[in-house]
């Protein structure tokens, strides 16, 4: 089953990541303190990453490709070598959205929780993942249509700054939980004037033909 429940484990390890109460909430970074100070904020975010583990690397050989010869894996995976890169939503195309993500909430960019996008067939919505080296909660809640066919994951930053030190890297990641395919497909379908959006639901419901009426609806 692509569905999975969440264990009592991975619950309780979100939820202390997301809480935010009094003085022990996430330190979240002000876009105006990222640009000041000579860029100290962006080279404390060097993004210095230790290369992929042996392991790692053995697992993905066997595998199919996408179209940018980075390996697919089954949801089984939950431990794998993936391309990524970063976007701001500054940028032309994210102008019309503002700071607000697939799901109509602000993105995130603190100490603790960081927003992703990606290929909503691929990772579902509110999937969370960790980047090898790094002490975040990545958690997908957005999509691009650059992004359908293909297991790169889009790493939100805050500036174009920021965005220019991650640039496209490729990194190992681990699945901490899966998000929602009955989610997605929900939001998917509410919206299949769009290419991308009509395409990620069909995928989505050839794994899940169970979701079908979710599609329809």
């Amino acid at each position: 089953m692509i569905y999975r429940s969440l264990s009592l484990t991975a619950l309780a390890l979100v939820a202390a990541l997301f809480t935010s109460c009094g003085g022990s909430g996430p330190n979240v970074i002000s876009k105006s303190s990222i640009r000041s100070g000579s860029g100290i904020y962006a080279k404390r975010e060097s993004f210095a990453l230790p290369p992929a583990s042996s392991q790692a690397v053995a697992a993905a050989a066997g595998k199919p490709r996408d179209k940018h010869s980075m390996p697919v894996y089954a949801f089984s995976d939950r431990n794998r070598i993936v391309r990524t890169t970063a976007y701001t939503s500054t940028e032309s195309d994210h102008l019309i959205y503002g700071d607000k993500n697939a799901t109509g909430t602000t993105l995130r960019y603190n100490d603790r929780v960081r927003s992703a996008a990606a290929d909503w067939s691929f990772y579902p919505v509110g999937t969370t993942f960790r980047i090898k080296g790094l002490p975040y909660l990545y958690v997908v809640d957005d999509y691009g249509s650059a992004l359908l066919g293909t297991g790169t994951v889009d790493i939100y930053t805050p500036t174009k700054e920021v965005m220019g030190l991650w640039a496209t890297r490729t990194v190992e990641m681990t699945v901490v939980q899966w998000g929602s395919m009955t989610r997605s497909a929900e939001l998917l379908s509410q919206r299949t004037s769009y290419d991308h959006c009509r395409k990620m639901l069909a995928n989505i419901v050839r794994q899940r033909p169970d979701l079908g009426n979710v599609a329809k609806n």
